[in-house]
Formats: C-alpha cells, structure tokens, sequence
C-alpha cells in the first residue's frame, strides 16, 4: 500500500494527488449503454479502476440530489411519529430529548469514520467491501462475507418495514374519519404491496428522473416539519418543562428506571441508523471519493437538527399520554393531532404529510436495498448471484434486483395476516443489522490502522484523529448494539418478546451454512480485485 502522506487544511486531509493519480485510465472499463455525461469524473474512473470494477450505472447524483436522498432514506423527524409511542413505555420524553443529542453526537463519530472509508474506496458495496480490504489477513474473507449478507438481509427488512408503517399510518387515518371503520391486517399487507409497487415503478421507469425526485422531496422535508411543529406548538397543551425534560418513566415494568431508559434509548436511535444508505448508492453519485463523504456528514447533522426540532415538541405538546397510547386510530401520534386540532381535516392533512414523506422514503429504499443485493451478488456472495449481478443494458439499474426487493416486501407482508408481532420482528432485524455491520467494519478499520499497511490516499480523511474518532465510535455502539434486543416491557410474552435476537442468529447461520456449501468456493471478497500500488 502507498504511503497517505496528507496535507491539512481546516481541520480536513486533502489527498495526495501524485500517489492518486497514479493509475492508467486506458483500464477503465464501463457498460458502451451510459451516455458519456454519466461516465463520472477522471477520478470516478481511477477509483473504477482500483476497485476492479466495471461502471455499469448512471452517476446521475450530485451533492443537492445525494443530499436529498439521504434525507428521505432517513426521514429524521417522520419517523419520530410513528415511533413517538415506544419511547412513552420506557423512559419517556425525557429519554427521548437527552437520549437523542447524546446518540445525534455519537453516531456522527460513527459515519465521520464511514465517510473517510467511502473517500478510499466509494462503491455500492460498502461495509462488507471495506471488511475485505482493511479488515485483518486470516479473517477478512468470512468477515467480510457475513457483514454482506447482514447489509443485504438489513436493507430489505428496513424497506418492509417502512412500507408497513405507512400502511399503518393510513389505517389510522381511515379510523379517524371513519370511526366504524375495523382495522384488519389483510388490509395492512394490501396496503404495504400497494406501497412497495409504486416505489418499484419510480425506481424503474422513473429511475433517471430519481435525482430530480429527491431534490423536489428535500424541499417537501425541510418544510413540512413545519407544517407539523406550528399547529402543535400554537393549538396543543403545554407541559411543564420539569415533565417534558427531566421526568423520566418507567412504564414498562422494568426494575429500574435506569435500565427502562437504556432500553428506551433504541427510540431515537432508529432514526440514526442508515446514513450509509448513501455508500451503495456511490457508484451513482458524481466524483464520488470526495462528494459522497460530504454528503454523509451533510446529511447527519442538518436531519439531526430537525429531529431534535421534532422531539422538543412532542416532548412539550403530547398532552394526555393515556389517550394517545390507547388511541382508536392505533397511531399515537394522529391522537395526538386530533387532540391538538380538534379537526379531523386538520389532522389528515397532518398526517397526509407524513404519509407522502414516509412513502417517498420507501422509493429511496428501494434504491438503496436493491444496489446493496446488487453489489453483493457481483461479488459471489449471495445465492443466484450470475442472475442477481445482471444489469441490464439500456436501464443501467440492476433491475432484478429491484424487483426482487419487491417480492421480498410482498411476502414479508403477508407474514402480517398471520401474525403481526413477527413482522414487526422481523422488521426490526434491519436496524440490529445495520449496527452490526457499523460495529465490524469500524473495528477493521481500527485494526489496520494500528497494526495495517498505511491506509491508501483518500480525498477525505479525519488526519490524525482519525484512529480516536474510530475508537471512541466502536465504543459508543457496542452498548446501544446490546440494547437493540430487549423487549420493551416485562414480563415478557410470545406477543411482545423482541425476537430480533432469534431472527439475527438464524440469518448467521442461514448465511454460515450456505458459505460451507458453496460460498467458500465462489466468494473471495473484494479485495482479491484491488489494483493499489505498493
């Protein structure tokens, strides 16, 4: 590996030019389909050649549009919403306020360490990628391979999730408008494949136009915040400071409120989980090695702003928290609209806002989940990989692997007919895996930097701190890693046992028993392609 001899300015390592310059373009190879405009900048196709890998896709994103994708991936403060109810059970408002900020500070080490990995080497494989290249010698190869399948499982379980959560969301309008209305959960699984289909047909036939999509939806993220804050703030109930900030709860029968606290902290950190949505998406993005970077941590602190915007509110306007947790509609949330407004007008315009921004996060998604696979299965890690890693010309989108996240929505759907709690399960293996693949690929990164080759130039680096920003990074997810799988409340039944752990274990085996079979002959990770000088 090259010498990263770096110069500093403003905090910021610029990268060394010579060391990275020195790569022969005539080796850059792309699909003869993508007009010349998406063929990237000379050093999109340097990193192509260093990657060993073939442009294939359009790089149609810009930092604006990469921007707006990230924000609508996240969906910072909507999110919020719908999960406002789980935070009331353990630990309450308080919880929710305090936990956040310190999560908002800790997890922006997180991605500041994912966004100097994206500058060595963007592209759509990310974590796993990064395992195989910087992770140690004699472990890389399965590391590398389990964090794959964790980010391709996570992604397309994160997807459904929010598909069913919208669905959700507009069960509860329609109780709220139609009281006699009997909420059904056939009807839930209809809705999330009718909202799964509409996100394939953007990620397909509008999949050009997508960038124009997210910077239109930004607009729509920025402002409709405030549509939601100013009618609670001006019409809703006040609470004291003291309640709203410092009086914490312990609703969910734990021993102590401590403990109810910690496990109420996964709240907030739901909506902080995923900046790396824009890593499998590099391959896309626009002089990539320095664009995306900045748009990760572009995107973490400008969301967490309004998140935290979002929670001072419901901290200080919930009202009467026993009828928003008992409420008909089922979402705390639109009661709480309701109870704020008293319209039901008022409250479905509200509450459509949310909807059209969560929907619009599951176009993002599918995005995201389907590049993700893709890249997975271009390295032979994944089964039907040769049918997976197939982009077809003219579309320059891994088509099948979009429409594969679309039947892995609709029958993770239907799970729904037969039992909620296991969708809901199931649904939350995505934020476990993710967290889990932050955990592996930081930990890689910390090894190499101490007992590695020099790390190779980078156009974005955190210079000499970078190997504490890392440390201090591992250390703040490990505990919050262990929270993501305590149910909320006690005691426990079959009904609200979280079975995330049980899930977790059972894809790493799935995974495990298929890499003793056939994985270990075709799956050689990444690094077997690189092209670094040494």
């Amino acid at each position: 590996m090259r010498s990263d001899k770096q110069s500093h300015a403003d905090g910021i390592a610029i990268y060394d030019q010579d060391a990275y310059d020195q790569h022969d373009l005539k080796e850059f190879r792309v699909d003869a389909t993508i007009p010349l405009k998406y063929h990237g900048t000379a050093a999109d196709q340097r990193d192509m050649v260093v990657l060993g890998k073939t442009q294939v896709l359009r790089r149609n994103f810009k930092f604006v549009t990469m921007l707006g994708f990230a924000s609508t991936v996240m969906a910072s403060w909507e999110v919020l919403l719908p999960l406002f109810g789980l935070v009331l059970v353990d630990g309450g408002t308080p919880d929710l306020f305090w936990g956040f900020i310190v999560e908002a500070c800790g997890m922006l080490l997180v991605y500041a360490s994912l966004a100097e990995l994206a500058s060595m080497s963007p592209t759509a494989g990310g974590q796993y990628h990064w395992v195989s290249e910087f992770g140690p010698p004699k472990v890389q190869k399965l590391l590398s391979y389990l964090v794959g399948w964790l980010c391709a499982i996570g992604w397309q379980v994160y997807l459904a999730g929010v598909c069913f959560m919208v669905g959700g969301i507009i069960q509860g309008l329609i109780a709220l408008n139609y009281p006699s209305y009997v909420p059904q959960r056939w009807h839930a699984t209809l809705l999330t494949i009718a909202i799964i289909a509409s996100a394939i047909m953007f990620n397909t036939f509008l999949a050009v136009r997508l960038p124009l999509i997210e910077g239109i939806v930004l607009v729509l993220h920025l402002c409709g915040i405030f549509a939601i804050i100013i009618p609670l703030w001006v019409m809703a109930p006040r609470a004291p400071a003291h309640t709203a900030l410092l009086d914490f709860v312990n609703n969910g029968g734990w021993p102590t409120t401590g403990l109810s606290s910690m496990i109420g902290l996964v709240t907030p950190l739901n909506v902080l989980i995923g900046y790396d949505c824009s890593v499998h998406m590099s391959e896309e993005i626009e002089d990539a090695s320095l664009t995306l970077p900045k748009a990760i941590i572009w995107s973490v602190a400008p969301n967490a702003v309004l998140g935290l915007l979002m929670i001072v509110t419901l901290a200080f306007t919930a009202g009467d928290v026993p009828s928003i947790l008992h409420s008909a509609t089922g979402q705390p949330f639109i009661q709480m609209f309701f109870n704020a407004t008293q319209s039901h007008a008022g409250t479905t315009v509200m509450a459509a806002i949310i909807v059209v921004l969560l929907c619009s996060c599951c176009f993002s998604e599918v995005a995201t989940a389907s590049r993700q696979l893709w890249s997975f299965s271009r390295d032979r890690g994944f089964p039907g990989s040769d049918w997976l890693s197939v982009v077809q010309q003219g579309w320059n989108i891994p088509l099948r692997a979009v429409l594969v996240s679309f039947v892995v929505v609709s029958l993770l759907a239907c799970i729904n007919i037969g039992s909620t709690t296991a969708l809901r399960s199931i649904s939350s293996l995505g934020g476990v895996a993710i967290l889990s693949s932050y955990i592996v690929t930081i930990g890689c990164l910390i090894w190499r930097r101490i007992y590695g080759a020099p790390l190779p130039p980078r156009r974005w680096s955190l210079g000499k701190a970078g190997l504490w920003i890392n440390i201090a990074a591992f250390l703040f997810v490990l505990p919050l890693w262990f929270f993501t799988f305590w149910p909320l409340a006690t005691p426990v039944l079959a009904s609200t046992m979280n079975w995330s752990s049980v899930i977790f274990f059972g894809v790493l085996l799935i995974a495990m028993v298929y890499y003793v079979f056939k994985a270990r002959h075709e799956y050689t990770g990444p690094v077997a392609l690189i092209k670094r000088e040494n």
